[in-house]
């Protein structure tokens, strides 16, 4: 109970700090950002360290910094490695933010601003549990934080400084909270990720942009052609017509189907948070199969020739576009990269030529469910919102998970506390005050019960 108390005596603070992390525009995509990153980092240790950190620093890495911090009560005990990023997703498009996206505010129970779900605020939470158990005397566990802040580009640079501090790393579990429930009356725990596959093409016409009066008709348009090869990645049943592309993707079974579509699943409301009139997909599976067990394909963005105001009546000499794919197990990501490269350049028609880049990828994620972090995860998110969580597969990737399995030999748990109408990665992301402070609460019983697990 002191530990409750603690945190309701210290709600407006917590809140505070956390807009003070969130006021800091931590934008990894975005090479004009490099010093918000460095000043985030730094931001963050000395957080850690007036949370009860023994040891704090911003490490080095071939990218953006990681934040390191421990405190260690007994090396016999057992070990809890958290980690969270820092850098957010770009803002664009700017005009349709109803509030600044670097001042955060509070409206209607919910915290309004760049990185206030994704990671920030719910990095935050363990930064806040761990200073709450310090305080009261209750950390019954190790603890150990790795922040880093290239997860929205790829973690290119984490790899290597994992496998460079492996020794420094070692722990029981690494805890994660960088992924969404199903509701707050419907709670769940994330049990699988999706892996991801991300290429940039280019299409390249004339030598220049041309008059489309004088050359149209006689010339490849670039942009009408990507737009061709692009609309041909995936049939008129949703499903992707890349050759090769299924080959490693385990069929469901027919009680295994039935189990994954037994969880509470609102379409309508669905629909409505998204304001679309009907969802899409691959013929023959439910929306929760679609973007839990199935992979995807999607542009993330397209461009070429003229889109300022007014009009230029040109055939744009390239037009490109930046495509990724979710994958799920089985499915590897270079695998894929490569049969996309091959695939996308046999399509292309005789009047272009065409350049195709893998700009970062990562392998699918999958946590047992036995696991006693796992099992306590479940114990502490019953207790927290009063009802067993469910296990769920997430549409997302986190593709440094998986690489944290292969380098550390350590399993993640993904205890994630955001909701689908967070809006991350767009215009106008939140988070809930409940969600926050709840999973603060929650994070504080995960390490009771682990440690009494162990």
């Amino acid at each position: 109970m002191k530990q409750q108390a603690y945190i309701d005596a210290n709600k407006e603070r917590f809140l505070d700090e956390l807009f003070d992390l969130l006021r800091i525009p931590s934008i990894s995509a975005q090479s004009a950002h490099k010093p918000d990153m460095v000043r985030c980092a730094e931001w963050l240790r000395e957080s850690l360290l007036k949370a009860g950190a023994e040891r704090a620093e911003v490490m080095p890495t071939e990218g953006n910094p990681v934040v390191y911090a421990e405190r260690i009560i007994d090396p016999a005990k057992p070990t809890v490695l958290v980690y969270g990023h820092y850098d957010v997703m770009p803002v664009d498009p700017r005009e349709e933010w109803r509030t600044e996206p670097f001042e955060p505010v509070v409206k209607d129970g919910r915290i309004w601003g760049r990185g206030a779900d994704d990671d920030k605020g719910q990095l935050y939470m363990h930064a806040k549990a761990f200073e709450t158990m310090v305080a009261t005397e209750t950390l019954p566990c190790n603890v150990k934080f790795m922040l880093e802040g290239e997860e929205e580009i790829g973690s290119a640079s984490l790899y290597k400084w994992c496998a460079d501090h492996k020794e420094m790393l070692a722990a029981d579990v690494i805890l994660v909270s960088d992924t969404s429930m199903l509701g707050m009356e419907t709670p769940s725990i994330t049990c699988g990720l999706r892996g991801i596959a991300y290429m940039q093409v280019e299409v390249q016409g004339p030598n220049k942009d041309l008059h489309s009066g004088l050359f149209g008709g006689a010339v490849a348009n670039p942009a009408n052609v990507l737009s061709k090869m692009i609309a041909s990645l995936v049939d008129e049943n949703g499903h992707i017509t890349i050759p090769g592309f299924y080959d490693d993707v385990r069929l469901l079974t027919d009680e295994e189907r039935t189990a994954f579509n037994s969880a509470p699943f609102d379409i309508e409301r669905y629909k409505q948070n998204i304001n679309i009139p009907d969802v899409a997909g691959e013929e023959g599976y439910s929306t929760m199969e679609r973007t839990g067990v199935r992979p995807s394909l999607d542009v993330n963005g397209i461009w070429g020739g003229y889109t300022d105001e007014g009009t230029k009546t040109i055939i744009p000499a390239k037009a490109s576009a930046k495509i990724s794919m979710r994958l799920v197990p089985n499915q590897d990501h270079e695998t894929i990269s490569r049969l996309f490269s091959e695939h996308f350049k046999a399509i292309a028609p005789a009047g272009v030529t065409v350049k195709v880049e893998a700009l970062h990828g990562g392998a699918p994620y999958v946590t047992p469910t036995d696991l006693p972090a796992y099992k306590a995860a479940e114990k502490a998110v019953e207790d927290t919102f009063g009802k067993k969580p469910l296990p769920f597969y997430s549409g997302g990737s986190i593709p440094i998970i998986s690489g944290f399995e292969k380098i550390l030999g350590i399993k993640s748990v993904l205890m994630g506390f955001g909701l689908d109408i967070d809006a991350i990665h767009s215009p106008n992301e939140s988070y809930g005050l409940e969600n926050f402070y709840k999973g603060i609460s929650t994070i504080v019983k995960f390490y009771q019960y682990f440690a009494e697990s162990k």
